[in-house]
């Protein structure tokens, strides 16, 4: 694992379309967070998804470069580093605390809506965590491939958000490795921040759930998580999570309407009660005198 000689930010977008202005908005806080406090700031590509297209590696990078922002070194793809989760993942095996579960999403979903006070936060309902050897080879041969799943027993995890304070999550049997053999979510981002030297993460606040087991996961690696700072999510008119579906919402849907990227950072800008600038070569300035205090707490509502 790298040693952080530094504060060290990044941005860890998922090649599967162009970024929309809730994203850019998101990686522009992150810059500002890292680059305000002398630190670096570095892109990975969250690229396991089959959702993933090739065009959008680049067209991604095009884009932030194009709102001012900057990184240090080459972005790395999660594609290129399978070898170290798997290694993670036999660390955990070691423990004895991982084991297969072959049910479907379905079936969670209907187990969790069952009045119960362990479902009620949500949990992984434990339906596969204590079969028997005969019973896993009986579900082996006849259901589909089993993902593997962390035993956790009664954990809760406190963390101290920069900006949203305390805050305390349930941790669940937390997926590792889904049933077609790709290394999960909550496995993968702890590996990466820990092995890149990872001291901050900046991302969107409906991330915060995840935050608890990904520090139970770095615990149990016996690596340092990072410092967090969840920022509120850019909604639609209809107050839902913004998505490409809701009309001009790229940088590229923005220019073909006549706009340009520093009209589009400016307004992103100006929704974080940060003024404006003149041209995106001015970003760096912006850095100087970021300051997190001022920033809203509430959903910035964008209507095209």
């Amino acid at each position: 694992m790298a040693e952080p000689t530094a504060l060290t930010g990044r941005w860890a977008p998922s090649p599967t379309g162009d970024l929309h202005i809730g994203n850019l908005r998101t990686a522009l806080l992150a810059w500002l967070f890292a680059r305000s406090r002398g630190g670096r700031f570095l892109w990975r590509f969250e690229d396991l998804d089959n959702a993933v297209r090739p065009e959008y590696y680049r067209r991604q990078l095009a884009d932030v470069a194009a709102m001012g922002m900057d990184w240090d070194g080459e972005p790395i793809r999660q594609s290129d580093r399978t070898e170290l989760y798997q290694e993670a993942l036999q660390t955990l095996r070691a423990t004895g605390l991982v084991y297969p579960c072959f049910c479907s999403r379905r079936e969670i979903r209907d187990a969790v809506s069952a009045p119960h006070e362990y479902l009620s936060q949500g949990a992984y309902p434990g339906t596969c965590r204590d079969l028997t050897i005969a019973q896993v080879a009986k579900r082996s041969e006849s259901r589909r491939p089993a993902a593997l799943r962390l035993r956790v027993s009664d954990v809760e995890v406190t963390i101290v958000d920069e900006l949203l304070g305390s805050h305390t999550g349930y941790v669940d049997d937390v997926v590792l490795q889904r049933g077609d053999g790709t290394p999960a979510y909550n496995l993968v981002v702890v590996v990466d921040d820990a092995d890149q030297g990872v001291t901050q993460v900046v991302r969107a606040d409906d991330l915060l759930a995840s935050t608890p087991r990904q520090i139970h996961i770095a615990r149990l690696l016996g690596v340092e998580p990072p410092d967090y700072a969840h920022v509120p999510l850019v909604l639609n008119s209809d107050g839902q999570r913004l998505a490409k579906r809701d009309g001009a919402v790229t940088l590229g849907d923005r220019i073909q309407l006549g706009e340009s990227p520093i009209d589009v950072l400016n307004a992103i800008l100006s929704s974080l009660n940060l003024g404006s600038l003149d041209s995106v070569d001015q970003l760096p300035r912006r850095a100087e005198t970021f300051d997190p205090i001022s920033l809203p707490q509430t959903s910035w509502i964008y209507s095209p």
